[in-house]
């Protein structure tokens, strides 16, 4: 099959032995489970359940009350402990709602079935189900699938199952497709079911030679292409891998939707297939655990909601060099304060750096305008313009070098001989952009209110002064009919005859 390339990107030293070493493990149930009420888009999540309640597994216990993010389930059964504010876990730092259940170790679950042919059943009915069950993108973003899968103004014609997990260290998809190939291949003929695409390709590195092996042993018919693709960073990022299988681009502020392309996690395919064909909903995911701050590194399919410190645990625990703890890889993840913070559906690895094990985070020395960033970055960016706009707070310049189509994957970090944190300025800037837009929706909020205000004021006033007409008008028509009838009344005695007076005579001679 013809691959393309796109512009930049980086060889990175992958990492991926570390945890791949040992077959994929189940994490032991928890002793709680934390789930954080805030959801994508800061939608906040209602608990459907009280303190003192027990669940089951399976059960929802949180829901969006607009219906626009899916359900939250219990990942075993237990007592809902608290509904109290704790640390998220989230590049913020902040504290939000969360939902804590304390497990009772029985692990009961509801009973659920699934469909014995999803092909009798209309892609609406699948993507409900799809949505009651749960299910986001595995693969970091966390977009609800069932809207990511949505008809849209454009058929598709071409599903992609993104299996090239290209950041460093990150091993839970060469897993799942190593122990569940089978699963994601079920998955992606469900969704290319759903969406009537054409055509369905399974990417994985070309260095994942155990991955393309079980995939090849479970594939049952060539409904899905599996290709092969290099292994450069960040072909996993969905533009990009859209780019090297189809030479399309996806247009900046568009979707792969307007180019007749889908593009899903292939963790989420599986999702999709546990949900469909096992009525099962997403309450666990496959996460890496690695690095030089833990004894075991090794892949773990664990509950969504278990501590971080309960899977390092599970790793054999720290390391004496243990320095630093991160959700996420060393690319495009974020450093965690602490590790009681719970394991959300979008976390893919927890990584513990070891001392020395990244690049020491050095005084930054000035820009020397070598354009290395420009020549590594995937998305045709001039990251030291970009650099400059974001330090001296130009954002509308930053936007006009289109700031907002950065995706944060650290090339430009890694590439620069000044060790400037690039990403850095670039998503502090994105935070200042965003809260001016704000700012400026509210800004504009107010003025319309105040217009409307001000047009209904100015109607209120237009109707009084009308109403004011009327009542005059009604009373010159009131006095003007008086005036009439009066004239007119005058006009009738003017012209009745005079009754004769008596003479005094008269009135003498009749008396006795």
């Amino acid at each position: 099959m013809k691959l393309w390339n796109f512009h930049g990107g980086l060889r990175l030293d992958g990492h991926k032995q570390e945890s791949t070493r040992l077959p994929l493990q189940s994490a032991a149930i928890p002793a709680r489970l934390i789930y954080p009420l805030p959801q994508r888009g800061g939608v906040l999540a209602q608990p459907l359940v009280g303190m003192g309640e027990r669940v089951l597994k399976g059960q929802v216990v949180a829901r969006d009350p607009l219906d626009q993010q899916p359900p939250l389930h219990a990942a075993s059964s237990g007592i809902v402990a608290a509904i109290e504010t704790l640390p998220l876990p989230h590049p913020s730092g902040l504290s939000d709602l969360c939902l804590v259940i304390e497990t009772d170790g029985e692990d009961e679950a509801l009973a659920h079935t699934g469909l014995a042919d999803f092909r009798q059943h209309p892609p609406a009915a699948l993507r409900r189900l799809i949505h009651e069950a749960g299910i986001v993108g595995l693969g970091g973003a966390a977009f609800p699938t069932a809207r990511k899968i949505a008809p849209g103004t454009r058929p598709i014609d071409t599903l992609i199952l993104n299996g090239a997990e290209c950041e460093p260290y990150i091993t839970c998809d060469d897993s799942l497709l190593r122990h569940h190939a089978a699963a994601v291949l079920a998955g992606g003929g469900i969704l290319r079911h759903i969406l009537g695409a054409g055509r369905v390709l399974l990417a994985v590195e070309n260095e994942r030679p155990e991955a393309l092996a079980a995939l090849r042993l479970a594939q049952t018919t060539s409904a899905i292409d599996l290709v092969p693709v290099p292994t450069l960073y960040p072909t996993g990022g969905e533009k990009q891998l859209i780019q090297v299988l189809t030479g399309r681009e996806v247009p900046h502020r568009g979707l792969p939707a307007d180019i007749g392309v889908a593009c899903l996690n292939v963790g989420t395919a599986a999702a999709v297939y546990r949900a469909i064909v096992h009525g099962q909903p997403l309450i666990e995911r496959i996460v890496t655990v690695t690095g030089q701050g833990v004894r075991q590194p090794g892949n773990f399919l664990a509950r969504i909601g278990t501590p971080i410190a309960d899977l390092i645990a599970q790793a054999g625990g720290y390391t004496e060099a243990a320095e630093r703890l991160i959700l996420g890889g060393p690319m495009m993840g974020h450093a965690l304060p602490r590790d009681d913070l719970p394991l959300v559906k979008s976390a893919n690895c927890v990584l513990v750096a070891g001392r020395g094990e990244f690049l020491a985070e050095t005084r930054a020395l000035p820009c020397i305008r070598c354009g290395a960033c420009a020549e590594v970055c995937p998305v045709h960016l001039l990251p030291q313009q970009l650099y400059w706009y974001s330090r001296s707070g130009q954002l509308e310049r930053a936007a006009d070098y289109q700031l907002s189509a950065c995706i944060e994957c650290g090339c430009c970090d890694v590439a620069c001989p000044s060790r400037i944190p690039l990403v850095q300025h670039f998503r502090a800037a994105k935070g200042q952009a965003a809260a001016q837009q704000r700012e400026r929706e509210h800004a504009d909020h107010a003025r319309q209110r105040y217009e409307a205000r001000a047009a209904r004021k100015a109607e209120e006033q237009r109707e009084r002064a009308a109403a004011a007409q009327r009542r005059k008008a009604n009373l010159d028509k009131a006095a003007a009919v008086k005036d009439a009838l009066a004239r007119a009344k005058q006009k009738r005695a003017d012209k009745a005859p005079t009754p004769a007076i008596p003479h005094p005579a008269d009135t003498e001679a009749s008396e006795p």
